[in-house]
This record gives structure tokens, sequence and C-alpha cells, in this order.
């Protein structure tokens, strides 16, 4: 006999689901919400249900920081086109995400902003601390390095104001700015190619500043036992460990081989390192240094001998403060005041910030943030894109293990360390067959604008059954057809409805079949009793597979295993009535019998696909729930065995034979197609 039990799978007690921050420059694009925002609600959902909505945390929020905001606000307001002051700008920004994010029925609990609100408050207090314990913990480097300069303008320039060719071996983007690429390499602002400035278009000069640097290289070892450990884990992608690892390399120049006679010419003046030469067919011969400091020695003597270059990737001082006046502030340490944390490690911290602002909110006391992030029975879920591994991956896995047994905010809890966490990595979101982005040549749609054409629930559904856990796809929508000739083309199948299909279809037939065979024939009673072995056994199979393969975050397959299961249950009452009608003709009695059996199993088959599909398409489950006369509490609950529904049911329920559930208008539709599609 089947049972619900997977005694191998062991679920938190409680849970932070996290979904990145977008930044607070523009609308959301359908990237961000395919990607990582749908992913992420879903699995929260999930867990909401199956540990209890009040053990679960699903936190966002806009990043109101960093100099894509601040140069996306120079222009708006350079073209006369914003007025009002940055903070006004993010606020607008911030809003239209908001708007965005619940039209999509993404269930956060919390959307506000690292610089906005009560959020704000919480985060600049944290920040502060954090940084003052990263330091007092030995962790914190004061340096100074070169930062760009306009001398035409007048003004330090901020990370987006400068752009260039990536100087990393192997990286082919053209879209570098000071000290990262849009494929999210990291490098010193010097090794930059042909930098230019965005606000004059020369060429702009290199002078000293002083900021504060985390010393990410000192965390070489563990990151590496740390990166074994999740290569060794089959529920880990291997995306995650093998990004990480890719850092852990020793720091290598590479120089193109038509240099090295100008190499050898200056070799003695290098640190000690190691020469390779060219494999075959590769341009540039490598030099290997054993510490990131001689590397970066050395490209200061290849540089002033006029060799180019590019290094490789490689463990560097991941920094931490910068002079942009709109951020986070960074306490007065040593004397050294007026800086800002950048914003990628403040946003590293920021959901453990927004954990505590959504239980502040929540009446919990005020350590209880600590019950998410730092408890051996909890566990924190992190959604990103494949090009933000480094930030989580390296530079946070290096501070968290910076931070365990800190007193952030808590002394008396030292001994509580920040736990790792699980990061659920997707692969590229493609726009038909390229990579999209708003700064691209492939213009995106927004998010919003997918919705003239789509319903909510037939896009989270299809960006779900993408698969992009496993590589990066393709997302081609018919109305966004580059061949103009197949976007009216009837005979041109829309791979978007493809999901859709299976819900404004066949899940629509199951779910109507049963609440109108229950009006016409029994008093609107859905009946009680034993459900069919065969049913029984079917369904808990699908529950016991659909738990495994949302305890790998696989979700691609949860759509794939639910098409097969709601195809089933919608068959199994079709046959399960042909049967009774043909076997039962002239045999009132037995028939009527026959048809409640076929009902009693059908209603149970819908229980258990409306609560599986809870996760993926909330507001259709919900309003089967509602028309079922449950309450939502109790129905999208795992806490039951599933044998029947009485288990759902009260003592008047049972004695009575049958559970009212609400009278169902003709051709209803638990999910609709979006009205572009009824022409």
């Amino acid at each position: 006999m089947a049972a619900l039990s997977n005694n191998t799978i062991a679920w938190p007690k409680r849970a932070v689901v996290t979904a990145g921050m977008p930044y607070g420059n523009k609308p959301l694009h359908f990237g961000h919400v395919g990607g990582v925002f749908v992913p992420a609600d879903c699995f929260a959902r999930f867990l909401r249900d199956r540990i209890g909505a009040e053990n679960v945390r699903f936190i966002s929020g806009t990043d109101c920081f960093g100099s894509p905001i601040n140069e996306g606000y120079r222009k708006l307001v350079e073209a006369g086109e914003f007025e009002g002051d940055i903070a006004d700008y993010v606020q607008r920004n911030h809003d239209l995400q908001k708007k965005t994010l619940d039209s999509y029925d993404i269930s956060l609990d919390i959307y506000e902003g690292s610089g906005l609100g009560y959020c704000g408050e919480v985060h600049q207090l944290i920040s502060e601390v954090i940084i003052q314990r990263l330091y007092e913990s030995g962790h914190l480097q004061r340096k100074s390095t070169l930062q760009f300069y306009d001398a035409e303008a007048g003004t330090f320039l901020n990370g987006r104001q400068v752009v260039g060719r990536c100087p990393v071996q192997g990286c082919k983007s053209e879209h570098a700015y000071a000290d990262e690429c849009d494929l999210g390499h990291q490098y010193a602002p010097e090794d930059l190619i042909a930098p230019k400035s965005s606000l004059t278009g020369t060429t702009p000069e290199m002078r000293p500043v002083e900021n504060w640097y985390f010393d990410l290289p000192s965390f070489a070892e563990f990151l590496r036992a740390y990166a074994d450990g999740l290569a060794a884990d089959p529920e880990v992608r291997s995306i995650v460990s093998n990004t990480i690892k890719e850092f852990l390399v020793p720091p290598v120049i590479y120089i193109k081989n038509e240099a090295y006679e100008e190499y050898r010419a200056i070799a003695g003046d290098l640190p000690r390192h190691s020469y390779r030469e060219a494999e075959k067919g590769k341009a540039s011969f490598e030099v290997e240094f054993k510490t990131i400091e001689d590397r970066d020695f050395a490209r200061e003597v290849l540089a002033k001998a006029g060799i180019r270059f590019r290094t490789g990737k490689a463990l560097v001082p991941f920094r931490i403060s910068g002079n942009i006046e709109w951020g986070v502030k960074v306490p007065t340490i040593e004397g050294l005041e007026g800086l800002t944390v950048w914003c990628w490690p403040e946003s590293l911290w920021a959901p453990m910030s927004f954990t505590m602002a959504v239980n502040d909110k929540m009446g919990l006391p005020r350590g209880s943030w600590r019950d998410f992030w730092c408890s051996d029975d909890a566990q924190v879920y992190q959604f990103i894109g494949q090009d933000n591994l480094y930030f989580y991956g390296v530079a946070q896995t290096a501070l968290f293990e910076a931070l365990s047994g800190t007193d952030i905010l808590k002394p008396e809890q030292t001994d509580t360390p920040v736990r790792q966490t699980k990061l659920v990595a997707n692969y590229h979101i493609l726009f038909h067959d390229k990579k999209a982005s708003s700064s691209s040549a492939v213009k995106p749609p927004t998010a919003d604008e997918l919705l003239d054409h789509y319903t909510a629930e037939q896009l989270r559904a299809h960006f779900l059954a993408l698969g992009l856990d496993q590589k990066s796809v393709g997302f081609k929508p018919k109305p966004y057809d580059p061949d103009e000739t197949k976007r009216d083309d009837p005979r041109v199948a829309d791979p978007v409805l493809k999901e859709g299909a299976l819900l404004t279809n066949v899940y629509n037939r199951l779910a109507r079949s049963c609440f109108y065979e229950a009006q016409k024939n029994f008093d609107r009673l859905m009946p009680v009793g034993r459900v069919s072995e065969g049913v029984r056994e079917r369904a808990l199979a699908t529950m016991n597979e659909y738990e495994r393969i949302m305890h790998r975050v696989e979700l691609h397959s949860i759509m794939s295993l639910m098409d097969d299961f709601i195809r089933w249950a919608n068959k199994y009452w079709s046959d399960g009535i042909r049967t009774v009608e043909k076997e039962h003709e002239g045999d009132e009695e037995a028939a009527r019998a026959a048809r409640r059996q076929v009902l009693l199993d059908s209603f149970y088959l819908l229980r258990v696909v409306t609560l599986l599909m809870h996760p993926v398409v909330p507001t259709g489950a919900e309003r089967v729930c509602d028309y079922l006369n449950f309450e939502f509490a109790d129905f999208f609950s795992w806490n039951y065995d599933f044998d029947s529904m009485e288990e759902l049911c009260g003592a008047a329920e049972l004695e009575q034979g049958g559970h009212l559930v609400r009278e169902l208008p003709p051709r209803f539709d638990f999910f609709e197609k979006h009205p572009s599609q009824l022409k």
C-alpha cells in the first residue's frame, strides 16, 4: 500500500527564500521575473504549504544604491525627463517593480528597499555593525587604490561612468565598467582596456583614493573545501561549485605570444613566477605568481614596459567601500570618513537586515532573525542568476564565514554563526536564442508588456517548465517573434502557451466535471468515503516524487510530473463515467453508486492536483479551493495522511456522507485564457 512518506527527505524547521535585489533604476524585464522571481515564489509557496507559512520568509527588495542608479538618474535629469532627487527616482522605480511583482502573484513577505522606509533604516544599522565587526576581527584592509577621474568634467567617475573592454582572459565582453564587466568578472580598475568617460568621452586619469577592502584571498583554503563539499552534493547544481573553483586558481597574467621577447627582457624584474608557453592554438602564454600581491606588482612592471596583458580569474580583495555620495554610510574607522558601502557587499547581507525588518513588523523579538539565519534546523535558499555566482558563491561565502562568531546585534550569542546558504543558480533565460538585457542590442520586453498577451499563470507555468536549472534556454513568445510573418499566422503555435493549455483545457475540465456532476446528481455534495486503492496509490506516488523533485529544486520536472498526473486524473474521470454508463445501463441504483465512487475519487484527485499546483498557479488553485468550500490553511497543507477527503471534513459532514461545495456557474473557468487569445 502506498504511503505519503519520504523518510530520506528532511525539510528545515524554518526557511528564508531570497530572489536577489533588482537595481532601482528601471522596471523589471522578463528575465527578472521568469529567471528568478517566479522560481523563488514557487519554492517559497511550496515551503509555506509544507512546513507552515509562519516558518517561511520570502525576502527581496529594490537595490537602491550603485552606479547604475546614479548614472540612470543623471541621464534623465540632464535630458529634462525627471524632476526630484535621486531618492524620488528610486522610489518611483521601486513602486513600479512592486506593482509588476504583484501582477505575477509574487508572494513576498517583504519588498521594500535598501534605502527606503523602515527597511532602509534597519539596513543602515546592520551595515554599520557588520563593517565594524569585520574590521575588529581583522578582515578589512585599508588600501589606497586608483580610481578613474574625468579631468574635463572635474569629477571622480562611478563604476558605470567608465566603459571599456573586459581585461579578464577569455572574456569577450565589450560592456565592461570600472571594475566589473556585464558578465560578472572582477578586475582592478587600472586593468580596464580602452577606458572612456561616459560624461565627456575622454580617456580618464587614474587618481589615488582610500577605501576598505575585505581580505578575500585569505579565505582561499576555506573556499576550496567549501567548493569540494558542494561538488560532492548531488542536490547542488554543478554550475555553483564549478564557478567558485574558477576563482581559486593561482594568480595568472596572460601575455600575447608576439611580446615574448619584451617579457624576457624584464622577466628578472618580476616577482618569482612560473612561465608556461602557449598551448597549441592559443594566442597567449601564461605567467603564474604565488600571491595576488606579486601579480599586482608584476602588472606595474609590465605596464611600465609597455607590454599589454590580461589577468586571469583569481581571488582579489573584495571592495567594501566607495566614494559615491548616494549609498549606505560607512562608519568612521581610523579617521577615514565620508565613505559609502559599495552596492554589492551590502546587497549580500541585505536579506538578513530585511528579515530583521519583517520580523520587527510581525512583532517578533529583535533576535528572532537568528532562528532563520543561524539555527541548525533552518535553511536559507537564494535564487540567483549565473552571472552573480562570484558574488554569492565566492564573496558572500567568505563574508559569512568571517562573520561567524561575531556579535551581530546580540553579543551574548557569539557562538551562533551565520550559516552558509543554499544557492539555487539558474542559467540565462534567453530572448529567442540570444542573451538579452536592457543594455544589449537585443531589447527584451518588460514583464508588464508580456501581460498584454498572456495571463500571469500562463507565464508562470511556462517559465518554470523552461528548465533553467539545466541550461540556458530561449524564451520565444510568438507576439515578439523576429519573423513578423509568423506573428499573425494561426498555423504557427505559440511555445509559451504549451503549459497554459494544460491549465485552460485539462485542469479546467477536471475541476468543472467534478462540480457539475455534484450539482446535477448529488445535491452539490462532494461524496466522502474510501478512495479506490489504485487512485490513492497513484496520487501518493505522485506526491512523493513531487517532494523529491522540490528538495532538489528541479522545477521544470515539477511541470513534467504534473502534466502527466493532471492528464491521468482527467482521463480517470472521463473513462470512469463512460464505464458507469455502459455497464450499469438500466440499473439506476447501481449506476448511482458507481457514479458516486468515480466522483469521490475524482474530487480526491482534484484535491491532490490543486495542492501540488498551488505553488505554480496560486490564484487558480485558490479559486478551486474556494469553490470546494474549504479553508485555505487546511486545504493547502501537507499535514494529512491523504487517505481520503474525510480528513478535511467535520463530524456532521461525515455523518451526512458528503461535504457541500459552492455552486459553480455555467461554463466557468478556474483558469482563463488571455483576452487576446479569444479572437
